[in-house]
Order: structure tokens, then C-alpha cells, then sequence
């Protein structure tokens, strides 16, 4: 394996104990901006700077430094999340939730060098970093162009969607199944009034004025991770959640009445 030094324009690290071992240092050494998209909170960033400051709580950002963090809803997966979530923010972040998924994380530091997470194979992942000029540049432009598009915190946690609960999910898992509504009420063990009802409040929730745009709504306010269930998975293959990451709002919950 190279070398990280800095006539290197690309080098791949695996783990992420080699990551802080060798490169580590780029993390403590950001000036002017750290700019980070991700999905959740587990990110590599958060392991570097616990292995520097022997804490996971998040430092204050340094004067003169602006720190830019773009999540997608699932960093505020639970409360805990995302009261942590918050603490980054008051720690001097500037923290906003993208609405469209983000796959691998992505770190550009002073626009000098960007580090890409790959998937985990077997555990263990793979960072490239990157200190081309044109390829740092290229990465910082897609990672801001999705902070650009992305809704402050505070914002998105007044206005994110309800949580779905149980009897939502079942509806839905009823909806992508293509069952007729006959069959659907009689697989959910409710009178056929009740879950066209249901079918009424969940689309009434999520904007819709049709049972396909109440997909596509679902897909688009929805972790695209956790609505496959909207978009069908074939029988035996459904997942066991559609709950939007979010941590304690108000829930979607479609009445319980039979008649």
C-alpha cells in the first residue's frame, strides 16, 4: 500500500484504524471549512475525533473555522440521536437534513482534501483520500450542492413528516401488495368501510390526491431505505418498518374504529 503523504493525490485506507492512524490528522488540522454529508450520525469523522479527544462528545467548532453537516433523516432516528444531533449544533455546526438519500459519506476539508467512505464489506469499509485539486473541488461541489438543497435543523424538525404507526404501515404494506381493497380489509381484519377510511387519512397525511402520488409522496418524505414497502417487495419480502428517521414527533395514527 502507498504511502499518505502529501505528494499523493489518491489513497485508499481500510478500516478505519488505519484511517486515523495515517490521515487522521487532516481532521484536527481543518481551518477554514469541514464540510460533511451523510446519511446518520455513525460517521468516520465522529471515530477520528473521539480517538483525539478520548471523548464522543462533539468539541466546539474553532474560531475562524465554518463547519457545514448535511444528514439525511435518519441521523435524528431516535431521541437520543437526536438530541445528539442538536449538541453538534450548539457545539458551533452548521447542521441541516437533506430530504434526498445520501449514500456514502463524503468529508471536504479546507477544499484541500476530500475523504469518501465506501460501503462495508464484511465490516470493514474503505476511505479514499483525495487531494487532487480538480477531483477535491468536484466532490466539494456535489457534497454543498446538497447542504444548498438541505433544510436547516431547526426548521426541518418543526415541519418533518408524522411518524407512521403500525396501523399506517400495515395499510401500506396492503396498498403495495396490489391487493384489492376487498381482499386488503379482509388480510387487515377490518370492514371494508374502515380501511378505505384508512387509505383516506393515510393519503390526507402525506398530500396526496391519489393512491400513486401518495407513493411517490411517501418515497420523497420517507428515508427511501424504509418505504419499499410503498413501492412493493414481493410477498414474504416486505420490510418490517416504514417509519420516517425522526425522533419523538407527532404520529400518524389512523383510527382505531371499526364499524
Amino acid at each position: 500500500m502507498e504511502s499518505a503523504t502529501n505528494t499523493d493525490l489518491i489513497v485508499s485506507l481500510r478500516g478505519e484504524r488505519e484511517l486515523v492512524r495515517r490521515a487522521g490528522a487532516l481532521f484536527t488540522g481543518a481551518r477554514e471549512e469541514f464540510l460533511c454529508a451523510a446519511a446518520d450520525l455513525a460517521t468516520f469523522s465522529r471515530g477520528v475525533n473521539a480517538a483525539f479527544a478520548g471523548s464522543g462528545r462533539p468539541p466546539l467548532v474553532p474560531g475562524g473555522l465554518v463547519m457545514r453537516k448535511v444528514y439525511t433523516g435518519r441521523a435524528l432516528a431516535d431521541a437520543a440521536a437526536e438530541a445528539r444531533l442538536v449538541r453538534i449544533a450548539e457545539s458551533g455546526a452548521q447542521v441541516r437534513i437533506s430530504a434526498a438519500p445520501l449514500v456514502h459519506e463524503a468529508i471536504v476539508i479546507d477544499r484541500r482534501v476530500a475523504i469518501l467512505a465506501g460501503a462495508p464489506v464484511r465490516g470493514t469499509r474503505t476511505y479514499t483520500v483525495i487531494r487532487s485539486p480538480d477531483a477535491v473541488e468536484g466532490v466539494r461541489s456535489l457534497v454543498y450542492a446538497a447542504w444548498e438543497t438541505a433544510a436547516e435543523l431547526d426548521e426541518y424538525r418543526r415541519t418533518r413528516p408524522p411518524a407512521l404507526d403500525e396501523g399506517a404501515r400495515r395499510v401500506l404494506r396492503a396498498l403495495s401488495a396490489g391487493h384489492t381493497d376487498e381482499a386488503a380489509a379482509r388480510e387487515l381484519g377490518m370492514s371494508l368501510r374502515t380501511y378505505r377510511r384508512r387509505v383516506a387519512e393515510l393519503m390526507a397525511a402525506l398530500g396526496a390526491t391519489s393512491r400513486f402520488q401518495a407513493g411517490l409522496r411517501a418515497a420523497q418524505l420517507y428515508d427511501v431505505h424504509d418505504v419499499t414497502c410503498m413501492t412493493g417487495t414481493g410477498p414474504g419480502q416486505a420490510p418490517d418498518r416504514c417509519d420516517p428517521p425522526s425522533g419523538p414527533p407527532s404520529r400518524l395514527v389512523l383510527d382505531r374504529r371499526t364499524t
